[in-house]
């Protein structure tokens, strides 16, 4: 290993680069401001192929010219070592190239830079010091962090020492001082965000990614499969192919899904949503989900079986997999996420312990999607393991409720919604779930009232201060027009105060009100024509829809009619219309123009918008028994029935 520059006291890990054959690693100090590069010519780009080497691999080779060495390595799957060829090549650029000559290769696919740093121990973003030729890392958590982090994660590390051991590395790299760099230093062009900078190297320590490439890489299958490699290398598991990952099946085009339990429409008081910690990763950790746990070969653990599915749970190891993703998932739950809400921190350690936690829960909550179809990393068996186990645990905690008295009126994947429990009720259901499922289950919001539709994923509520929380209801589209949107609001802030039934009863004789006057506003055209307007996003080349369909939908139809004006609309364009009266253009009946072609309200098609703003309304307050009818010969006043 050699260097250039002179030695310095603390480096930082900031790049790994390939110089032909030969690794060059770039340290910084900031103390000094000076990048130290340090190059190793003796190590040398590599893929691993089974030992004894078959005639036609000494063959292929000797063709290659490479230099073939044994070493053994832990076979993921059945925990025995295993004789492996490890051939060297002289240059990185043909590590994919030769090994695809290859009947069966691992680790081809590593960058030979990358598996430099992870053969060596190495992480990026972190800080080292040189001690003769060997470069040792720095811990920097004082002591009284220490005590505290043994505090919380006691029982962790009595009973799960191997992720005691992940998180333990996890909170050491977090607490390691960021350096102050010069972002073009860095590659980086510009000024920076303060928090996206700490971010920066945060995700650079724990994906273990270059700092460069934590600034700019936004695919979180990146990070995640840059922390497989670096656990796997580093505790000598031959890291398996995509094919065993697989388990030798074929990706499905989908897995079943999330459960959701259809909800009991109507308006309810005092509703508590209670919400799983980070379903899908809690079950991963509890329940040992890992690719090489889930169907294992051991007989005994054939009959651990997961619910409703023909998949069974190692009982013997503990999953890599469910190690990873345990660790991020606890450093969050309890370590980041309460100090982002601890008074005695100051604002900037909450700041960035809030933006630290929301990371750690874009990688937690990723680690079930990059499962599904993400090269390298996918594993139908896997990912259809951890929908079951959400899947069951949902179902499960539903039981719960129902068998304790307690009445649930919906369950949404993480979520089941609660009529007016006791305070002891929920805390008992949270607590036994925790005994019986092993999965942190914890009051996400409580609502004054709840008005659930016939469909799923859509509703709002009335929390407790007075806020709405809307979801999923189609007059709430972002492409709706601010007619609408305003409408909506009008009617959901006569619910804002809403505490009895009594309160509730007048709330509703407003909304009837409300909805009476905006339907005759429509109807008289006393509304400006931008607040009719329609704003959509179109996803194909309109001049392709246009030679390929008979009928055009109606963004489509707006576009037609902006390119024939001379209006450059292209694939991702958003294009801003309004109804009009049906009419026709080039041989074909249009029902919309631009909102810039619309010479005036006595084109608008006043019909079509007084139905579709009844057809919104009324999937939000038909619960309510606030109907919106279509018979011609009724008032308006008519369209409001009663609650029964």
């Amino acid at each position: 290993m050699a260097r250039e520059g002179k030695k310095l006291d603390i480096w930082y890990l900031i790049n790994a680069e390939t110089d032909r054959s030969m690794v060059k690693l770039r340290f910084y100090d900031a103390s000094t401001e000076e990048v130290i590069e340090v190059r190793d010519s003796k190590y040398k780009p590599y893929f691993l192929i089974p030992y004894p080497l078959s005639e036609k691999d000494e063959y292929t080779v000797d063709r290659i010219l490479g230099k073939v060495s044994t070493i053994e390595k832990q076979d993921l799957f059945t925990g025995k070592m295993r004789a492996m060829a490890q051939v060297e090549i002289k240059t990185p650029d043909h590590i994919k190239k030769f090994g695809k000559m290859f009947e069966n290769v691992w680790e081809n696919e590593i960058e030979f830079s990358r598996g430099y740093v992870y053969d060596h121990g190495l992480v990026f973003g972190s800080q080292y010091v040189l001690q003769g030729n060997r470069l040792t890392s720095v811990s920097t958590v004082p002591e009284n962090e220490k005590k505290k982090f043994d505090r919380v994660f006691a029982e962790v590390k009595k009973a799960d020492p191997l992720k005691y051991v992940q998180l333990k590395e996890f909170f050491d790299l977090c607490y390691q001082p960021i350096p102050r760099i010069n972002p073009e230093i860095l590659g980086i062009h510009g000024e920076i965000d303060p928090k996206r900078y700490y971010l920066t190297f945060m995700l650079s320590r724990i994906a273990n990614l270059p700092v460069p490439e934590a600034y700019s890489n936004r695919r979180v299958s990146e990070w995640i499969k840059s922390m497989i490699y670096t656990y796997l290398r580093r505790n000598n598991f031959l890291i398996p192919t995509s094919k065993e990952l697989r388990k030798g099946e074929k990706l499905k085009e989908s897995v079943p899904g999330a459960l959701t339990i259809t909800p009991k429409s109507g308006i309810y008081f005092n509703t508590v949503v209670t919400d799983f910690e980070s379903l899908y990763p809690s079950c991963i950790d509890s329940y040992n989900l890992s690719y090489e746990t889930v169907d294992c070969k051991h007989e005994e653990c054939r009959d651990r079986r997961i619910s409703e599915l023909d998949h069974h749970v190692c009982v013997r190891r503990r999953g890599f997999y469910s190690v990873i993703i345990g660790a991020l998932k606890d450093l969050r739950i309890h370590w980041f996420k309460p100090l982002s809400k601890n008074p005695s921190a100051s604002k900037h350690e909450r700041l960035l312990a809030e933006a630290l936690a929301k990371l750690l829960k874009l990688i937690s909550v990723s680690s079930y999607g990059v499962t599904v179809r993400i090269h390298g990393l996918a594993s139908t068996p896997l990912a259809e393991s951890i929908t079951g186990c959400g899947r069951y645990a949902l179902q499960t905690a539903w039981s719960m409720a129902e068998e304790h008295g307690l009445h649930p009126t919906y369950g949404d994947t993480d979520s089941i919604f609660l009529d007016n429990p006791s305070e002891e009720e929920v805390k008992w259901l949270v607590r036994t779930v925790k005994e019986k499922l092993r999965l942190d289950l914890a009051v996400d919001k409580e609502y004054s009232l709840c008005v659930l539709s016939e469909a799923k994923k859509a509703y709002f509520g009335i929390l407790k201060d007075g806020t709405p929380d809307i979801k999923g209801l189609t007059v709430i589209k972002s492409n709706s027009p601010e007619f609408f949107l305003r409408v909506f609001r009008n009617c959901v802030k006569e619910l804002s105060h809403v505490k009895n039934l009594e309160e509730y009863e007048l709330a509703k004789k407003r909304i009837a009100a409300i909805a009476q006057k905006s339907i005759k506003d429509l109807r008289q055209r006393r509304i400006e024509l931008k607040d009719l307007e329609y704003s959509v996003q179109l996803y194909f080349d309109p001049k392709q829809k246009v030679r390929l369909e008979e009928a055009l939908h109606q963004p489509y139809q707006c576009a037609v009619q902006l390119i024939d004006a001379g209006v450059d609309v292209s694939k991702r364009d958003t294009v801003s219309f309004v109804k009009v009266n049906p009419f026709n253009y080039k041989d074909k009946k249009f029902t919309v123009k631009p909102t810039v072609h619309v010479k005036g309200l006595s084109e608008v098609n006043v019909k079509d918008y007084v139905r579709n703003l009844r057809t919104a309304l009324g999937q939000t307050f038909n619960p309510m028994n606030i109907e919106f009818e279509m018979k011609k010969d009724k008032k308006i006043s008519d369209w409001f029935g009663t609650n029964r």
